[in-house]
């Protein structure tokens, strides 16, 4: 009986290779002052597309959370069981500093290797960040309160994953959590609820209310918001007390999500839980605002690395796959189409990594740096994390129905996409906040163009792009109502010219030269894969994907 499953023209698995050979990342990292984390990135890009880590990565996503309220007996616990490798996944995440590490270290260029480490182990497993990120994120906001500070902020930073609801001053080390949102109010915070009422000892509070959208339940413990007598305020909320006993934080339900399925995220509700007050009563938009911009950064780390994930997945199998006589990649409406890839791959890479280089310095004091952070924070967050579902579609699309099936991993990847454009706030929420640092802080408006000036007459397309941006600044002073409107249009103007002047600065000569011609000189359609004629899309392929494809 003749053979009918002889396998020919399938592509190999992408596995055993280097996720952290990415020119653009590596370049990044040593431009922004962190040249000497290098070894230990290129350690954890071994790691990360070793077999081994992938396996973690697809079972913690194919093994969801699992909420447990009562335990046999019926007795009250509320834990969550994770699936083994999400453990896994943490314990690296956790060893190599990507949570709140950078914070007690002082050397230059510490915050750009962990955004480096981020970027590499985010192609593992997106999921699991969420509270690695969180907990880097709860320190500048936990220093509102100096005496908490001193005693969370150690474990925040150590090196050492302590799984369990054990007392948090009694473990090697602490995860946080944020808990903001409430059902009615979403990205509103100022209509929050729950409310904290003071139990008579200095700085403790009993809260009660419902929190609608809470990411890492299980978490030691969280910033959270609640209405005190003084106002809106954040609080530092333990899941276990002092003496060893629940705090009444009741899980009621884990979400069912689109995506970011192996972290989970959780309707909770304070039953009078004892909370330490974080900073002044009434301030606490200001406090965990300081949380929720680094979280930014992550955001936008986050979208890149999927970016670069998707590339390299679709350069793969381009490079293997044959069709009416020739490979994918070597026919030309393929480059074209990985090619655009590239160029918004690396165009988001290099302002996330400027950006962190500029929280590192920020964080040393650096003044200027702190105003390009707070504006280009904003900016890059809304625009690239916009990005991030187009560009995953795409990558998709390249593996045509090979793609379209769980096994190639790229569901997973589109699934996760939008999230960090949702993530503290949607795309609308980011280009309101823009407008807010725009009309507030004038002088981070003039430290953004200063940046972006830095590439003056280098490029007669990125020249023209500036002055029609600055043109377009000219109004804002205008009716609210017509700026509002505009929002997005602006934003996308102001990112545009951010990633073009870092292209044209830093980037290869010929991915900067597809950006601005496709980018900021409008030569291009609505789609990936319409760069104009011209450009030179085997470099760029070459540039992005060294050693792919394979002859």
């Amino acid at each position: 009986m003749p053979s009918t499953h002889e396998v020919t023209n399938q592509v190999p698995p992408l596995t055993d290779y280097d996720v952290s050979a990415d020119p653009a990342l590596l370049e990044a990292l040593r431009r922004e002052g962190a040249g000497w984390a290098e070894a230990e990135v290129r350690e954890l890009g071994v790691t990360a597309g070793g077999h081994e880590a992938q396996e973690w990565g697809r079972l913690a996503e194919r093994h969801s959370p699992i909420l447990h309220t009562h335990d046999r007996y019926g007795h009250r616990i509320d834990e969550v069981e994770f699936h083994p490798y999400w453990h896994e996944l943490m314990t690296v995440a956790v060893g190599h500093g990507m949570h709140g590490a950078p914070w007690a270290d002082d050397r230059p260029g510490a915050h750009v290797a962990r955004a480096a480490k981020l970027f590499v182990w985010a192609q593992v497993d997106a999921g699991h960040l969420c509270p690695v990120s969180m907990t880097y994120a709860a320190v500048p906001a936990l220093r509102a309160e100096p005496e908490l500070a001193a005693v969370y902020e150690p474990l925040l930073a150590s090196s050492s994953y302590d799984f369990g609801l054990r007392v948090p001053t009694e473990k090697r080390g602490l995860i946080a959590g944020m808990s903001m949102t409430e059902k009615q109010g979403g990205s509103d915070v100022r209509t929050n609820t729950t409310r904290a009422a003071a139990t008579g000892e200095p700085g403790l509070y009993a809260l009660t209310g419902h929190k609608w959208f809470t990411s890492a339940p299980m978490s030691d413990v969280f910033l959270t918001l609640a209405q005190a007598p003084g106002g809106l305020s954040c609080f530092l909320v333990p899941r276990v007390l002092p003496d060893g006993s629940r705090n009444a934080i009741r899980l009621q339900r884990l979400k069912d999500k689109l995506g970011n399925r192996s972290n989970a995220s959780a309707e909770i509700e304070y039953e009078g839980a004892l909370g330490r007050l974080v900073g002044e009563e009434g301030r606490g938009v200001a406090t965990i605002i300081r949380m929720v911009n680094m979280t930014r950064l992550d955001c936008a780390l986050s979208s890149a690395s999927g970016m670069r994930l998707g590339l390299v997945q679709a350069a793969h199998h381009a490079g293997h796959r044959r069709a009416f006589g020739a490979r994918l990649i070597d026919q030309p409406l393929m480059t074209n189409v990985l090619a655009d890839l590239a160029v918004e791959a690396e165009a988001a890479t290099i302002a996330s990594m400027r950006l962190a280089g500029a929280v590192d310095r920020a964080s040393a004091g650096d003044a200027g740096e702190d105003l390009l952070r707070r504006l280009g924070l904003a900016v890059t967050k809304y625009w690239v994390c916009k990005r991030g579902p187009s560009h995953a579609a795409e990558a998709l699309e390249c593996l045509g129905g090979n793609g379209y099936v769980e096994d190639s991993g790229l569901p997973r990847l589109y699934r996760e996409s939008p999230l960090p454009s949702v993530w503290e706030g949607s795309g609308s929420v980011a280009a309101l906040d823009v407008l807010r640092a725009m009309t507030r802080q004038p002088s981070a408006v003039e430290a953004f163009l200063a940046e972006v000036d830095l590439a003056a007459g280098a490029d007669r397309r990125l020249d023209g792009a500036v002055a029609r941006l600055r043109e377009e600044l000219t109004g804002l002073d205008g009716p609210a109502a017509a700026l509002q409107y505009r929002a997005r249009r602006l934003v996308e103007r102001l990112a545009l010219v951010f990633q073009g002047s870092l292209l044209v600065r830093h980037g290869h000569p010929a991915v900067a030269d597809a950006f601005c011609a496709s980018r900021l000189d409008a030569d291009r359609g609505a789609a990936f894969g319409t760069l104009p004629p011209g450009l030179d899309t085997a470099a760029i392929i070459e540039r992005s994907v060294p050693g792919f494809p394979a002859a």
